[in-house]
């Protein structure tokens, strides 16, 4: 495939705000989660709560919009000098081919529930909530489209885990297929109640900080997060180390409803492909920033797709220790772990694992590692087997 330049990238999570502020945590191997504060009567689990944001309402302009959800997402965009530069593209490319393409699973839930529970008297959502821009799935999208003045292609992306990943892959496809100049990617969750309550329900919810690959992981921490990123059409022209999507992979297991194929098909699927697309081989790959949601059976077989697909040089981790794990956002925002990995050399280790599972191989990588990489690869495996692989460069890479 023809590879995308990206001109900006960032992420606002439990870790703070902005790239700087997560390259310093996980630097420091200071993870981002604590006790479950989340209504009057939490639930014992940790959580990767952003603070601030119920102080911080939406500009005026766009009051009809304001949900935890948008916050978070209004506080992401600001950072690393994304926003002024979807503003000064707007100036000099028509705003018909500037496209945004986001992921998100719970988009302004919280809103809703909120409503639900302070119905009035005639058991009508109360007055400042009769606001329908807030009480369905494209609120996120939506609102990115009027704050930016961007209005070409206008998608949100729904599949679980994989959302943030895939929205990358729809707006590399959008640029390769000619019909966007810039594409907007990313991701954003928030807490609420539904993920919350409905994943415990499940018994995927661990009582303490999350150990993804360990023996003894026990479930995991739900986190929530804004990560976003501009991308263009690469050129000759990119300077020599500019970082690139280089190739995106997707797929479904077809397989259950909620556990991953039992062999890893979906997922290795979803690799291969990035790989392909990206002209690369598994020896290529440098670090991979794995799914590893420190649920017994996603761990266990994403382990031994990595431990049968990758040389034992390949270092690979989780980062869901250090920000849980930030469901429609997680792959936007492991997309921007993946890429300070690869501007930076830092390689994060696996935050939580002491014991790991006999199911990794010796690409488990527990410790940071500071090490050179030219490629990575971020996967997201998302609930009902829905997948999504993509594969970073420094330069433009192969086609």
């Amino acid at each position: 495939m023809q590879a995308c330049r990206i001109l900006v990238h960032t992420a606002t999570s439990c870790l703070g705000s902005g790239r700087a502020a997560h390259l310093e945590a996980l630097a420091a191997r200071r993870s981002g989660l604590s006790a479950n504060d989340w209504t009057a009567t939490p639930l014992a689990t940790a959580i990767g709560r952003v603070p601030g944001l119920e102080g911080a309402p939406l500009p005026a302009d766009w009051a009809r919009w304001d949900c935890r959800n948008n916050r978070l997402a209004w506080l992401g965009l600001r950072q690393d000098g994304l926003f002024d530069t979807l503003l000064e593209l707007r100036t000099r490319l028509p705003a018909h081919r500037l496209g945004i393409a986001v992921g998100t699973s719970t988009a302004s839930i919280a809103e809703t529930e909120r409503a639900y529970r302070e119905l009035d008297a005639d058991g009508g959502f109360p007055a400042d909530l009769r606001r329908p821009e807030i009480h369905q799935p494209h609120s996120l999208a939506g609102f990115l489209q009027e704050a930016s003045g961007w209005h070409g292609p206008c998608l949100t992306i729904s599949t679980a885990c994989s959302s943030g990943a895939k929205a990358w892959a729809a707006g590399a496809r959008w640029l390769q297929q000619g019909l966007c100049d810039a594409v907007l990617v990313g991701g954003c969750d928030s807490l609420c109640g539904s993920t919350l309550h409905g994943f415990a329900s499940l018994q995927l919810t661990s009582p303490q900080a999350c150990r993804p690959f360990d023996a003894g992981r026990d479930g995991i921490s739900i986190g929530e997060a804004a990560a976003f990123a501009i991308l263009v059409r690469a050129g000759e022209d990119d300077p020599a180390n500019a970082p690139h999507l280089a190739g995106y992979g997707e797929s479904a297991d077809a397989h259950h409803m909620s556990a991953p194929h039992p062999e890893g098909l979906g997922a290795r699927m979803a690799t291969l492909q990035a790989l392909r697309r990206a002209g690369l081989a598994p020896t290529d790959i440098g670090y991979i920033n794995l799914h590893g949601t420190a649920s017994r059976l996603n761990d266990e077989v994403e382990a031994a797709m990595v431990t049968g697909l990758f040389p034992a040089t390949t270092l690979a981790s989780s980062t869901k220790g250090w920000t849980g794990h930030t469901l429609g956002a997680a792959g936007a925002l492991e997309a921007t772990i993946s890429l300070l990995a690869l501007e930076h050399g830092l390689l994060p280790g696996t935050l939580g694992c002491t014991q790991p599972d006999p199911a990794c191989g010796p690409q488990l990588l527990l410790d940071n590692a500071r090490h050179p990489v030219d490629a990575v690869l971020s996967n997201s495996f998302g609930f009902g087997g829905s997948n999504a692989s993509l594969v970073f460069t420094r330069g433009i890479g192969h086609d």
